[in-house]
């Protein structure tokens, strides 16, 4: 695995782990990345530091390991989510009621639901799960 810093067409700075540098590459040229903060698929490496350490393989690795993992996790998580399914919304609980009991067409979807809405589905068996992370909020 390798972890390279990146940067985005509107300047949002992040990282993400790859099986390897042409993993990268492959990807790239695909147009399959994107900005875990805004999806622009505009993604570029950035200028990075190397990595040097002097921990014996016994140790652990840096706080900061982990984190960054999690953090590159999550952006893939929330680009699948938002590439692969049809965001409604505060329509959420009604539309995936209305998938449930066949008024509406099969399709994944994801949206916000007030607790008590997602309790409701979930007591009716209408399959539901919480997201770990927020909508991005349009802002003028």
């Amino acid at each position: 695995m390798i972890r390279y810093s990146l940067i985005c067409a509107e300047g949002h700075a992040f990282d993400s782990w790859f099986a390897s540098a042409s993993a990268f590459d492959d990807l790239a040229a695909r147009g399959l990345l994107s900005c875990a903060t805004c999806g622009s698929s505009r993604v570029e490496k950035a200028l990075m530091a190397p990595a040097v350490t002097s921990a014996s393989p016994d140790e652990p690795p840096p706080l900061s390991a982990p984190r960054d993992l999690r953090e590159a996790l999550l952006a893939e998580i929330r680009r699948q989510i938002e590439e692969k399914s049809d965001y409604v919304g505060l329509s959420f609980a009604a539309e995936a009621r209305a998938i449930h009991e066949g008024r509406a067409p099969e399709r994944s979807i994801w949206g916000e639901a007030r607790p008590e809405e997602a309790r409701s589905l979930i007591e009716d068996g209408i399959p539901v799960a919480p997201l770990p992370f927020m909508p991005r909020r349009q802002t003028n």
